[in-house]
């Protein structure tokens, strides 16, 4: 699909690589990100916001018109510098699953035949990348998750899900950084803080990282949770 370069609003353009989502379209979002981050028309730019296909461009129109900004990124676009795949960075997240804190664990591994020790080995034994972030502050849109987990959203969805929740929802897996309404299937919970306003970066991941989640013992849950909850 050739790229597309949309009008958002008065101050930004939406770059578009495909409609489908796909590893190797947001490998394209996250290079382009990177290279403007790396060259001077950073300087023109408010914001960059990466999806699972496209990039968001908020721009400051003082000091740069939207004419030059596409050209700009055009050429950008032509001249990407691919990212080397092996300096991936891998964040690991310790998950306790099942019992309280995976209300929906029995739900997932009846749904596809499995027993509750399968669900937590394949769930923790894949690499999952970050596509995206949105819904909450934090909350992260992973994708590389087993086809054998595949379960729908809850009919009815909760008002509370506690932060921390390890949730299943479809093709996609996630987690919930701060306590908030949800329809996940929810299978587990980690300690560690993916969102701390108090934090120099607040946000734990970002679009482009890998995370690998460890099963972990609720004594160990709750040594992390002890330490402050920081990777």
């Amino acid at each position: 699909m050739e790229t597309k370069y949309l009008l958002a609003g008065d101050k930004a353009i939406v770059v578009e690589f495909g409609d489908i989502i796909d590893e190797e379209i947001n490998r394209k979002v996250i290079n382009l990100m990177k290279n403007i981050e790396e060259s001077s028309l950073i300087n023109s730019i408010y914001e960059m916001i990466p999806t699972y296909r496209s990039l968001m461009i908020i721009y400051n129109p003082l000091k740069i018109t939207f004419n030059n900004l596409i050209n700009s990124v055009k050429n950008i676009e032509c001249n990407l510098k691919i990212l080397d795949k092996s300096e991936k960075n891998i964040i690991k997240i310790p998950v306790f699953y099942g019992n309280d804190f995976g209300p929906d664990i029995d739900t997932v591994a009846k749904h596809n035949g499995l027993s509750i020790e399968d669900v937590i080995r394949f769930h923790s034994e894949a690499e999952y990348l970050v596509y995206m972030l949105g819904f909450t502050p934090g909350f992260t849109y992973l994708g590389g998750m087993n086809s054998k987990l595949e379960t729908p959203r809850l009919d009815n969805p909760r008002v509370k899900i506690p932060e921390g929740s390890v949730g299943i929802a479809g093709k996609q897996t996630g987690v919930y950084p701060i306590e908030s309404p949800g329809g996940w299937q929810l299978i587990g919970r980690t300690p560690i803080k993916l969102y701390d306003p108090k934090r120099e970066n607040p946000i734990l991941l970002k679009a482009g990282d890998y995370v690998k989640f460890t099963p972990i013992t609720k004594d160990e849950f709750d040594t992390f949770l002890n330490e402050g909850g920081n990777n």
